[in-house]
């Protein structure tokens, strides 16, 4: 199993989107590179924290290369 992390605007879609491929194991929401420790949603949206909403996909590198994600 391998994973990334990666940030495309809204996660909800990214999320939605990474989970249908073939060979994603697992997806997770979260935040990354912000200034505030453990963020709320709305924090992040309307705050100015800095973050970015990001999505953690393990994958297996037998089936899905890094290149296709």
């Amino acid at each position: 199993m391998s994973e990334i992390y990666l940030a495309g605007g809204c996660f909800w879609g990214l999320e939605k989107y990474m989970a249908s491929i073939p060979g994603v194991i697992s997806t997770q929401v979260g935040y990354a590179n912000g200034r505030t420790a453990n963020p709320s949603y709305e924090e992040v949206c309307y705050a100015n924290t800095g973050h970015a909403e990001t999505v953690k996909v393990e994958y297996d590198p037998k089936l899905l290369g890094l290149e296709f994600l």
